[in-house]
């Protein structure tokens, strides 16, 4: 049976990370949270008090990290030179700073050359922002999602809430509104739909409801 690559994109608190981990439970594929490699290099970059905006010294710093995504618990822990990173790299610090970082082409490099070989056998679930377009434009499935900016405001508060972190609703709105703004613009890898992927609104959508429709997919193309 041919084993897929599934690309899922769409901006912060799409339901991207949820859906993801579900639909490659659910077909016994690789999940690949490529977010979480970039917030852990950001979360370098802030440990060793190095200006996120200073792109040559990013760049040096992504020469010698080693970041590895390896499975825990159905899940997946982040190791950041050999520490495990899973918690830190989810503050709002790193959130802030994350952007500026994967701003950085030799950072993208870096990253894209570890996803392509996590990758090359197929049966995989990646998601991100640039997995579609740029990681794997040749994709067997592709999604982008996406949600209305309250929603996902909504959803990131309750996210931070369970870390005993409070927030406030328009703040984060207008967080994730600079952040996207930020990522549609870039000149590298910039946050964007492929042509050929498929729309998935999540705003009044379950989590169940978003998996059936991405295993839906991935079944007809193995059918």
């Amino acid at each position: 049976m041919k084993r897929l690559i599934i690309a899922i994109d769409g901006p912060a608190a799409s339901g991207k990370s949820t859906t993801a981990k579900l639909v490659a439970a659910r077909l016994g594929y690789l999940h690949v949270d490529t977010g979480a490699m970039y917030r852990a290099m950001t979360l370098k970059v802030l440990e060793k008090d190095i200006n996120p905006q200073d792109a040559k010294a990013v760049a040096l710093v992504a020469r010698t990290t080693r970041i590895r995504l390896l499975p825990n618990d159905g899940g997946f822990r982040v190791e950041l030179d050999g520490s495990d990173v899973s918690e830190k790299i989810r503050t709002p610090v790193v959130t802030k700073a994350a952007s500026a970082v994967s701003m950085v082409p030799e950072v993208r490099q870096r990253m894209v050359e570890e996803q392509r070989e996590m990758g090359k056998q197929g049966a995989i679930v990646l998601e991100g922002r640039d997995i579609g377009t740029v990681v794997f434009p040749k994709a067997d499935v592709k999604i982008f999602m996406l949600a209305h900016p309250r929603e996902r405001a909504v959803r990131r508060s309750k996210e931070l809430a369970a870390k005993g972190i409070a927030t406030e609703l328009d703040e984060l709105e207008k967080e994730m509104a600079e952040r996207d703004s930020k990522d549609t613009n870039r000149s590298i890898s910039p946050l964007t739909k492929a042509d050929d992927a498929i729309l998935l609104d999540t705003t009044n959508l379950t989590i169940d409801e978003q998996v059936d429709f991405i295993v839906k997919k991935a079944k007809e193309k193995l059918s």
